[in-house]
């Protein structure tokens, strides 16, 4: 089982030119093998444990070499922890968010991110759930399942222009049914992300664990484990519904979606 078992990831991996010389002779070197994914997680428990600052040490890398090319994701792990500390002091008045993370760790936290706002992770991460927006960006054919040492996987991978032919598309359907508003913004804030990488990019839907909760809350309603899952297939065929204006279309879809997914939801409380 992976170290943080209930975190799904959206990566982009640019192409290695994209890099500065130095980034780029130090990633040359690695193994496209290595076990980088198990590798972020252990280190990102240790923090939990034993803060430190994000920056002290040098940061990681996911490789993937296809046809030829090699493609970095750097773990961006100072950037994500700075994010995710703006993130969660944002839904609380100043005061109360020191209850929840003491001015020290939030000091050993922002240590060094001066310019953090300048920076982009090539990473987002949600946990016990993957929003729908983020299945909006491929389609079935492009999604893998099996499993390996750490049990179950699904990953999902295309080029970053079709992601955002496709989530352009996705923003003009729920503009045209719902008008601007929150749904709209968050596949808005989306395109904004993806425009940031190098064109030849390429970006990838990663399950995590959660395949393996996925996996098992589909076998427990008497499906075939991940075989089943068609959340890609759901969310596509809401938002054609929605194009068509048809409702019933859209509803049974996102329905299907919530329904698979609330099951994941729940291994949540039962821990």
């Amino acid at each position: 089982m992976l170290p943080t078992p209930y975190v799904a990831s959206l990566r982009v991996f640019e192409p290695l030119e994209a890099f500065d010389p130095v980034d780029r002779l130090r990633w040359q070197s690695l193994s496209a093998d290595h076990n980088s994914r198990e590798e972020e997680q252990r280190l990102a428990l240790e923090r939990v444990i034993f803060p430190q600052p994000p920056n002290a040490r040098p940061d990681g890398a996911h490789i993937l070499d296809l046809d030829g090319a090699r493609y970095i994701c750097p773990w961006s792990t100072a950037t994500r922890c700075w994010a995710a500390l703006e993130s969660f002091k944002g839904q609380f008045p100043p005061p109360l968010s020191h209850f929840f993370i003491s001015p020290a760790l939030e000091e050993v936290i922002a240590s060094g991110m001066d310019f953090a706002d300048e920076l982009v992770p090539h990473t987002l991460s949600e946990t016990w759930v993957i929003p729908p927006r983020w299945f909006s960006i491929f389609t079935p054919n492009e999604r893998e399942i099996g499993s390996d040492q750490n049990g179950p996987f699904s990953r999902a991978r295309t080029t970053i222009a079709l992601a955002k032919a496709r989530t352009e598309k996705a923003h003009e359907t729920v503009v045209g049914a719902f008008g601007i508003g929150p749904v709209e913004q968050e596949i808005e804030n989306l395109l904004e992300w993806l425009e940031i990488f190098h064109p030849e990019s390429l970006i990838e839907l990663d399950y995590g664990g959660l395949a393996g909760y996925l996996s098992t809350a589909l076998t427990n309603e008497g499906e075939d484990g991940l075989v089943a899952d068609t959340s890609i297939e759901d969310v596509l065929s809401s938002l054609e519904g929605l194009a068509a204006a048809d409702g019933a279309v859209a509803g049974r879809g996102y329905e299907r979606l919530v329904r698979r997914w609330r099951s994941v939801q729940a291994y949540e409380t039962a821990f």
